[in-house]
């Protein structure tokens, strides 16, 4: 399996990396002539730029700034994008609305270039959402869909584990797929065959939830994808 790194990322409400999540990033992403965001609200043009400005702030104030940045949305030509992702350091899919993002990942054809592409992929919320083989939006539906599938990782992302009412949900989707289940401020990364993950996370299958052990993300790492 040819080495490639990705970060699934649940959220980070104080709009700053975890000390050990900004040391992996730090030592795993040492080319960063472009970092480019691809928005999961394609039409705000306006909060995509202040976000993208704001997530780059995150990289910098950690010691790992890029060269440039840019950001995906309605606004830019589908050539120019997809030129975008070829060239790019790391791709960072960003939160929002996982369909939007999937629907505009798809008409222009950056799904297929974003599985290509060399770069590092990044995914926070809806992004990391989109990033599995098989998706699960469950504000949207309970039935799980075809993402990008850069790995078969299945999360969700904002999890608290005393809302009853969304376990209750995961619970009986798990009898199909298992789930991660990430509360803000967790990380799942890939690095070539090798899993790990940081923070708190949740692995929920068969009807049964728990802590993720290192047992779980062995066969998560049977499953991931080449």
């Amino acid at each position: 399996m040819k080495y490639r790194f990705l970060g699934f990322f649940s959220g980070f409400p104080s709009r700053s990396f975890p000390h050990n999540i900004a040391e992996r990033l730090r030592d795993e992403l040492t080319r960063r002539d472009s970092l480019v965001f691809v928005s999961a609200w394609p039409t705000d043009h306006v909060s995509n730029d202040s976000d993208s400005d704001g997530m780059h702030g995150m990289f910098e104030e950690t010691g790992i700034p890029f060269a440039q940045h840019h950001v995906i949305d309605t606004r830019m030509e589908r050539l120019h994008a997809t030129r975008m992702i070829q060239e790019a350091s790391c791709v960072f899919l960003m939160g929002g609305h996982p369909g939007l993002q999937l629907q505009l990942l798809r008409e222009t054809g950056l799904d297929t270039a974003i599985c290509n592409a060399s770069a590092a992929v990044l995914g926070v919320s809806a992004g990391a959402i989109n990033m599995a083989k098989r998706s699960l939006d469950t504000k949207e539906s309970p039935v799980p869909y075809e993402g990008l599938g850069l790995a078969d990782i299945t999360v969700k992302p904002h999890f608290d584990p005393e809302n009853q009412e969304v376990l209750a949900t995961l619970l009986r989707i798990s009898m199909d797929i298992p789930i991660c289940a990430m509360e803000d401020d967790s990380a799942i990364f890939v690095a070539g065959d090798q899993i790990s993950s940081m923070g708190q996370i949740h692995w929920i299958d068969h009807g049964k939830i728990g802590p993720l052990s290192q047992d779980d993300l062995l066969s998560l790492n049977t499953a991931s994808v080449p």
